[in-house]
């Protein structure tokens, strides 16, 4: 048995989801959670300024200090949210014809019934935007046939005239709505689900040139040796390509994670297997296969019961029908509750949004539990370690700090998605 790692200098890569708040608003994210993590763990430290190094990449520094340790992390963004913003940005006359077939289109070739047999809440919730999506066309429709009607019973306008003026009205009906959709996230889901399926089909993507510069920065990354450890970080549709970001890096090296730090795919709510479960995701799922069999990295896919966006206990390897090399080790599932981690007034007010819910995976809770993303990502133990022992990792910590690391393999709270036994599950 061996000593588990203690991190002094980390170098995260986060990958950025179908978000169009960016870096700014992601970095306003972490700072709460950083005051709320700091307060609930009770180590000193510092977090330095969002700095924009370019339209692709920004980054943040963090220093975290205990009685016994400390730990530099190197945290870079991803900035995807210029493209994610042309997208939503473009014409609803563009943006609906491209929903409404990607919703169609996932009835007729089945993949609404496999994503339903997969995880029957997630497919529940891509219906509920959907229905939405129909539902403000619906209102648009019919408010343009009440002012048709208004025309011709009130206003005594002639039918011909009063039926122009009933087509006319519906867009202006669709536009004075938009707010409200924009608000009830209509606009984002219905635009990001398009895009993730033509990447996952391996079509030309706006998000190709970025995923190649990052993974050639993470390559230079492992090359220099400068840390202890690599993580690339993906959380709700970023799974989708945080992991072509990591696929990629191990095509431009091979030798990934043999130069020195080790290199982890995290994966955090991750919807990729509704994007790797369609008839033609032949990129997708090229990229699960490389991955799971690559015995130089650790892929730690995180989920948790309560979250309706990810996909609870689904096996993504069995489930995609990918063979398992006998060496292989990926993915490690790691079931994370979010009610251990927050307090019972907290925890109401999370599950008021499922939103809100999704996003505690990269948020902190009021109160030490197994899983809290800035001391995953930030503090001095290895973030495999957490993984396959997320209960002792936790009770390493004394009350003023103090990391007392202990051997591997003690309160194991991952399990690879071939194993028999179960990590413990939400309350």
């Amino acid at each position: 048995m061996g000593e588990r790692a203690v991190i002094r200098r980390r170098h995260v890569f986060y990958v950025e989801g179908y978000d169009p708040q960016g870096a700014e608003g992601y970095y306003d994210l972490f700072q709460r959670a950083w005051k709320r993590t700091r307060k609930t763990w009770a180590f000193d430290g510092q977090l330095g300024a969002l700095t924009l190094d370019s339209d692709v990449v920004a980054h943040w520094d963090i220093t975290t200090t205990g009685p016994n340790w400390r730990t530099a992390t190197r945290y870079e963004f991803l900035r995807l949210e210029g493209i994610i913003g042309r997208n939503m940005a473009e014409p609803m006359r563009r943006q609906l014809p491209r929903a409404l077939a990607w919703a169609a289109g996932d009835v007729a070739n089945g993949t609404m019934l496999k994503i339903f047999r997969a995880a029957w809440r997630f497919e529940l919730h891509l219906l509920y935007f959907q229905l939405l999506l129909l539902s403000w066309l619906g209102l648009a429709l019919a408010g343009g046939a009440l002012t048709s009607l208004a025309a011709a019973k009130l206003a005594g306008v002639p039918q011909l005239a009063a039926i122009a003026i009933g087509i006319a009205g519906a867009p202006v009906v669709f536009s004075l709505l938009r707010p409200l959709a924009d608000r009830l996230q209509i606009v984002q889901i219905n635009n990001c689900w398009p895009y993730l399926r033509a990447f996952a089909r391996g079509e030309d993507s706006a998000f190709d040139a970025p995923i190649e510069e990052y993974a050639a920065r993470i390559v230079a990354a492992a090359r220099a040796a400068d840390s202890d450890e690599i993580v690339v970080v993906g959380h709700s549709a970023a799974g989708v390509t945080a992991s072509a970001v990591m696929a990629r890096a191990l095509d431009l090296d091979p030798a990934l994670g043999q130069h020195g730090p080790s290199v982890v795919l995290l994966t955090l709510g991750s919807v990729m297997p509704a994007a790797a479960l369609h008839p033609s995701a032949r990129r997708m799922r090229e990229v699960v296969r490389r991955l799971v069999v690559e015995p130089s990295i650790a892929w730690i896919d995180c989920v948790s019961r309560k979250d309706v966006m990810n996909f609870w206990d689904y096996d993504l390897v069995a489930g995609l029908n990918i063979e398992r090399s006998r060496n292989s080790r990926n993915p490690l599932t790691w079931k994370v509750s979010f009610k251990d981690a927050v307090s019972p007034e907290y925890y109401r007010r999370l599950r008021r949004s499922f939103f809100r819910l999704h996003y505690q995976f990269i948020m902190s809770g009021d109160r030490r539990s197994a899983y809290d993303y800035v001391m995953l990502i930030a503090g001095p133990a290895a973030v495999v370690d957490w993984a396959q022992a997320a209960h002792a990792i936790a009770g390493a910590f004394a009350d003023d700090a103090t990391f007392t690391p202990a051997g591997r393999g003690e309160g194991s709270a991952g399990t690879s998605t071939d194993a028999a036994t179960r990590a413990r599950t939400d309350a």
